[in-house]
């Protein structure tokens, strides 16, 4: 580059500032995937409850389905045969800062169009571990969401009991065009 090219984009660039990133979340890139419409998460109101928590069992797996969804897409769910679009890591995070990220997290997910989520919250040995206390409250926090269709403990590979799969439902988007696809086959 030139010095006449290097003043002129150094004079383009004066004023942009750089992407905050946050190292905890991890957006994985599909084929059909749409330009993010962006809202300032910072205006939407944070309805995570935190209170009185019921401290989830180690021994009891994360699991949560809405009524309507059929059996098979929680088997395939659990058994991992969706692709994780992104994922949230809310290891060694305090409680509220937790609560701040997930609520951020599923309404960029949601404003992407993402369905399947994966959300790494740890493993905790005992009753009233922190990583347990995390697990409890995001079982707690997930079900707060009208968007979360079902979730359910992640495979081995995944973080299997410390991590979970999350099914987000169908955007008004996705619904018309796979509408639109199905019209055309039946053609």
């Amino acid at each position: 580059m030139n010095p006449d090219e290097k003043s002129l984009f150094l004079d383009a660039m004066e004023d942009v500032q750089p992407l905050k990133r946050c190292a905890d979340v991890h957006w994985h890139p599909s084929r059909n995937a749409r330009a993010p419409q962006r809202v300032d998460i910072l205006q939407l109101d944070n309805f995570l409850t935190t209170g009185f928590l019921d401290v989830v069992p180690l021994a009891t797996p994360l699991e949560f389905r809405r009524e309507g969804v059929q059996t098979g897409v929680i088997d395939k769910l659990r058994s991992g045969k969706y692709s994780q679009q992104a994922s949230l890591s809310l290891l060694r995070q305090p409680v509220e800062q937790c609560r701040q990220m997930l609520f951020s997290f599923i309404h960029q997910a949601r404003q992407e169009g993402l369905r399947n989520l994966l959300i790494i919250h740890g493993k905790g040995r005992e009753e009233g571990s922190h990583a347990n206390i995390i697990r409890s409250y995001l079982a707690r926090w997930l079900t707060e969401f009208d968007d979360v269709q079902a979730f359910c403990a992640a495979q081995p590979h995944h973080g299997g009991n410390g991590a979970c799969y999350v099914s987000l439902r169908k955007s008004a988007a996705a619904k018309q065009e796979n509408w639109e696809r199905h019209a055309k086959r039946s053609r």
